[in-house]
């Protein structure tokens, strides 16, 4: 698979491999963590769920500004070391328990990504960026894609282990491990992409960095602390606070991007204005995308049969990969969302009765008594089935691109785009047929929903993620590439807030059923539109040379 490639795709996509490890493994326990009265902090769905949103919003936020210092001043190598230690920090100080020392390792993990995501996405562009390789570039791009979800996969199993054995504490110090061992990995191969690490003079109409904080950031802070402290009749005006402030702040950013694109030379408007009609547009794939962290976390947790017994169940506890669950009598009698105050420490926090996990488990097959134990395979195992995908279907869409290359049939980056949101819109009617099949949550289901739905997601995910990043490379101006891809993260970083919003509304929609329509809706709209501009987004690319 290397032969074909430079020297330098290796180091980076193990460099990313480990960074997506401590990533990852954080993202597959985060809302658990957050939920569990004992360990965590005890919140409800609908607070863990926006602080999820919220959370993995400001981590693709941040890669806007990361991109631009990197761009004018840092450079790509430097941002990535920098962005690496940060996040390293950050994953280990999460083991420490108190709400303090949790917002400050989010804060540098947000930091932290910001510098490291969008630069080595650009430093690997870079690297194809010689005629050489250049042909290779969507190929160069897909098998870096599958680096990430290798590292996506095997953390969830390492994650597990960890946390229903020794604690939370123990799982996160691994993120970091993880992380840190992708920094030193990165290190060791910087004499293959030290030469692609350019920065971007400026040139005449440009503005410089003092200018963009003063026009961009200080506006989005200002405007975010606005969006804060605004309330409406019902307290929030949208979802939350927190959701208020990251709105508004979005708001002088997307600005910016307009005024960029009017105030750029003739020749670059119509490729950057393609560009951003395709960020508007994939905001809501990462909106349904991303609730793999939250909603069908949830759904893993609460509505799957997980229970394992027998040789599976032995080999599953002696891998430290299930969990025990106490039986209480009066569990099935209540509902999902009543919670009890319980002291803690000397504070007061919310727990939940009982483990919902009984609320629609067949007593009939599986009788019980007050106080038995059943052993489920830990939820978070779920987060790996996406990646398991990404891997196992990688290579087959490399070696079908392949072969309409040489055939001179294979679709442009903005068909695929377009074909990845019409796939994924597929995938959400998987849940309405699970939701079906389960009656409504009163029974449990299949975890084979849960791995078809996310192999269709899968399919759409390798068509419109991979090709979006190339798809930066190819169009931006070269003078704005890491800046550009900063806003291709910034689309990604809208679309995971909406998807902390639309989770944290589940326990509200009754009807799991039209939870998943409006899903579908939205992702279904969004590849009508796309396939509307299509033969205008080709005909950009076919200009620009890039098709």
């Amino acid at each position: 698979m290397w032969k074909r490639h430079p020297r330098a795709l290796p180091f980076l996509f193990f460099s990313e491999m480990w960074e997506r490890f401590g990533f990852y493994l954080l993202l597959g326990i985060f809302t658990f963590y957050l939920k569990d009265s004992a360990g965590g902090f005890g919140m409800d769905e609908k607070e863990s769920a926006s602080l999820y949103g919220t959370f993995i919003a400001l981590i693709y936020f941040t890669p806007f500004l990361g991109g631009m210092l990197a761009d004018r001043k840092i450079g790509y190598c430097n941002s990535i070391i920098v962005g690496g230690l940060l996040m390293s920090v950050g994953y280990c100080l999460m083991s420490i328990r108190s709400l303090p020392m949790l917002y400050l390792s989010m804060s540098l993990i947000i930091i932290g990504n910001g510098f490291f995501k969008p630069n080595i996405s650009t430093l690997l562009g870079n690297v194809y960026s010689t005629p050489q390789y250049q042909d290779k570039k969507d190929e160069g791009y897909n098998i870096f894609y599958m680096g990430i979800n290798l590292g996506a996969f095997i953390c969830n199993f390492f994650g597990a282990a960890l946390y229903t054995t020794i604690g939370w504490g123990a799982a996160f110090i691994a993120a970091g491990v993880g992380m840190f061992l992708g920094v030193i990995i990165f290190v060791a191969g910087l004499r293959h992409y030290k030469t692609f690490d350019t920065r971007k003079p400026l040139k005449e109409g440009d503005m410089s960095i003092a200018r963009i904080f003063s026009i961009v950031v200080l506006p989005a802070v200002a405007f975010g602390i606005i969006g804060y402290l605004i309330k409406g009749a019902d307290g929030a005006l949208f979802d939350s606070s927190s959701t208020d402030a990251f709105i508004f702040a979005c708001f002088p950013v997307a600005v910016f991007f307009i005024a960029l694109l009017l105030r750029s030379p003739k020749e670059e408007r119509r490729p950057m204005a393609a560009l951003l009609s395709i960020f508007a547009v994939v905001i809501l794939f990462w909106a349904i995308f991303k609730q793999n962290g939250s909603a069908l976390n949830t759904w893993a947790s609460r509505y799957t049969e997980r229970h394992v017994e027998g040789t599976q169940g032995t080999i599953l506890s002696s891998l430290k990969l299930t969990e025990t669950i106490t039986y209480r009598k009066d569990s099935v009698a209540l509902l999902d969302n009543q919670f009890r105050k319980i002291k803690e420490n000397g504070r007061e926090v919310k727990g939940m009765n009982y483990p919902s996990y009984f609320k629609n488990m067949d007593l009939q097959e599986t009788p019980l008594k007050d106080g038995d134990t059943v052993q489920a395979w830990a939820p978070s195992l779920s987060q790996s089935i996406n990646p398991f995908w990404v891997i196992v279907l990688t290579p087959l869409l490399v070696a079908l691109f392949t072969a309409l290359r040489r055939k001179g049939k294979e679709p442009a980056t903005p068909t695929k785009i377009a074909l990845g949101l019409l796939i994924s819109a597929l995938s959400v009617l998987v849940m309405v047929l699970a939701v079906k099949a389960g009656n409504n949550g009163a029974e449990k289901v299949s975890i084979w929903w849960l791995v078809a739905s996310y192999g269709v997601i899968t399919i759409g995910e390798l068509f419109l993620s991979p090709m979006g990043l190339s798809l930066v490379s190819k169009l931006s101006p070269v003078r704005i590439t890491s800046l550009m891809m900063g806003g291709w993260f910034l689309a990604i970083s809208i679309g995971n807030k909406l998807s902390g919003i639309l989770s944290s509304k589940w326990d509200e929609y009754t009807n799991k059923e039209s939870y998943f329509w409006l899903n579908f809706v939205l992702l279904f709209g969004a590849a009508l539109f796309l396939f509307a501009i299509l033969k205008w987004l080709n005909k950009v690319m076919r200009e620009k040379g890039v098709a």
